[in-house]
């Protein structure tokens, strides 16, 4: 197999896609067990070049280079190898040399086959979310159905959904390179609407918040196997727009979730707010389950191996599963994104930013009941639609975003001779991070001095504009630099859904303290403390820190 020739199949560890390029044999996955590169004799074949939403280990093995003697009229690199481990490799490649041009390969489907998938795949993200904040408007009404007097617990109900939510891929990603990971997709939004029934009917607030709990877990299902899904079908040329959509639904979902949950809080009951969640879960349970064919590679050969009856060639295709037992596997997937926030600076102070970010995102949602209710006099479903700042913000990134991210790093490349690094993708996240605090310091602001209502709400939406500006550039840096890319956006998720939880629990008590203007600006500074210097200094000294550091690509 010639190594100039990109494969289009799609391997995983821990049920995200990569993408292995320049000649990456399948028999290099299924040999990596560790965070430790493997180097044999030889040259060192190209790195590979991970993208997607939970991904995989991008492994270089390098190949002996043994010198044999061949009859003249067989050229170098062909014909039958000497060596059984060789004839073995060899028989490995054939199989991905076909597999490239297979039409079960999700790569090489219909263009309207591709994009269908995308559209079911963002509408599980989309709905799974909207349990973690359409709740927010009728917050107040919940805790005094149950009893509840403190800010803290109140804070609670609402934010308890990112702790499993954020747990939840480590699990689940895993689970979808054993099993596939469409039926994982499924599985995930049929708890979600069961779970969603036991929040509506919950007895106690005990109960509440362990349904919410169960809720953000098996809402994770379309975070932890999406992404993966999107690289299967597109190769990492192709991707942004696609990843980009799909990205809008755990962003977009939660900031139009209010307007909805204002509205029915209002009229019929905040329990009826889950019981519409549950009925949009069905909905797309209907749409999905006939129409969602599963994308990952590994598996879909898998089941068609055993289906044929060849059980020897069915071992090849279950990457790391086929050296190590599957509790082995979970416990590799869980500890994997911690050691890459511990050893990897880069990949650490890009999940804080972004992380940072997600927890002013939360904290928005249990403070704008408390302000728009409390000091700008809405009832609560007008109150619902202070939200649609936000989202309106994030449509907009996204329009900008995908599109803008994109020619600046094709350009970027061209001057370069046509090579991509990592580092083009920073000016779409310099550009990005200047919003942030401007928005910031403008909700603060505008709130404390008790301005026109519209004025914070263009704040916000100048916040959600910086934000969703840049988690496309940081997770696109990730997948492009890390070399355990698949545990990098892991350990950027966990991060960020953990801020997402952490938030809220203090945020009435920090506007308490300072208020509205001296709390944001608290929080607009550690933004340009985060998210300006750090940015700037990765785009110039990036490459020479991924040249040292063993868990970065070179």
């Amino acid at each position: 197999m010639s190594n100039s020739k990109n494969t289009k199949e799609s391997f995983t560890v821990g049920g995200e896609a990569a993408i292995p390029n320049e000649g990456a044999s399948v028999n290099s996955i299924h040999s990596m067990q560790s965070l430790t590169t493997i180097h044999t004799e030889g040259e060192m074949d190209a790195t590979a070049n991970v993208q997607g939403s939970r991904m995989q280990e991008k492994l270089d093995v390098d190949r002996g280079q043994i010198q044999l003697q061949t009859p003249n009229h067989v050229q170098a690199g062909h014909g039958e190898s000497a060596m059984p481990a060789d004839k073995k490799e060899e028989e490995i490649e054939n199989l991905q040399d076909d597999w490239e041009d297979d039409p079960m390969n999700a790569r090489n489907w219909s263009f309207s086959k591709k994009w269908s998938c995308v559209a079911i795949i963002s509408l599980y993200t989309f709905v799974s979310p909207l349990s973690s904040s359409m709740l927010a408007p009728g917050l107040p009404d919940i805790a005094a159905q149950y009893g509840v007097t403190s800010t803290t617990e109140t804070a609670l109900m609402l934010s308890v959904f990112l702790l499993s939510f954020a747990l939840g891929p480590l699990i689940l990603a895993p689970l979808s390179e054993m099993y596939g990971r469409t039926w994982i997709l499924h599985f995930g939004t049929i708890l979600t609407l069961a779970f969603s029934f036991g929040c509506a009917y919950a007895p106690s607030s005990g109960a509440f918040i362990v349904f919410r709990l169960l809720n953000g877990f098996s809402g994770s299902a379309p975070i932890a196997c999406g992404g993966g899904s999107i690289g299967d079908l597109f190769s990492e040329n192709d991707r942004a727009s696609a990843m980009a959509i799909y990205s809008l639904g755990p962003l977009i979902g939660p900031a139009v979730g209010p307007v909805a949950g204002g509205f029915i809080s209002e009229t019929i009951g905040p329990k009826y707010v889950f019981i519409v969640i549950a009925a949009a879960c069905g909905v797309s349970l209907i749409v999905g389950i006939p129409l969602l064919k599963e994308t990952y590679g590994p598996v879909i050969r898998l089941r068609r191996a055993r289906a044929e009856g060849d059980l020897e060639k069915a071992k090849h295709f279950h990457g790391s599963l086929s050296n190590m037992g599957k509790w082995e596997y979970l416990w590799l997937d869980l500890s994997r994104p911690v050691i890459m926030l511990t050893r990897s600076f880069i990949c650490f102070i890009l999940s804080l930013y972004m992380a940072f970010m997600y927890g002013i995102y939360y904290l928005m949602f249990t403070t704008f009941p408390e302000l728009f209710n409390g000091i700008y006099g809405f009832d609560t479903g007008i109150g619902g639609l202070v939200y649609l700042g936000l989202g309106i913000g994030f449509l907009l990134a996204t329009i900008f975003g995908a599109k803008t991210a994109d020619q600046i790093y094709h350009y970027l490349a061209s001057k370069n001779g046509g090579i991509g690094k990592p580092e083009m993708r920073i000016p779409a996240l310099a550009f990005g991070s200047l919003w942030v605090p401007v928005g910031l310091f403008w909700y603060g602001w505008s709130a404390q001095a008790r301005i026109h209502w519209i004025i914070p709400i263009i704040g916000s939406g100048i916040f959600g504009f910086g934000m969703m500006t840049t988690f496309l550039p940081i997770q696109l840096y990730l997948v492009d630099a890390l070399q355990f890319a698949a545990s990098a956006v892991a350990a950027a998720s966990v991060l960020r859904s953990l801020l997402g939880f952490a938030f809220p629990l203090f945020g009435s008590q920090m506007y308490d303290a300072l208020g509205y203007g001296g709390g944001n600006s608290l929080l607009g500074g550690l933004a340009i403390v985060l998210g300006i210097p750090f940015p700037v200094w990765i785009y110039y000294k990036g490459e020479q820190m991924r040249a040292r550091n063993p868990l970065t690509q070179i």
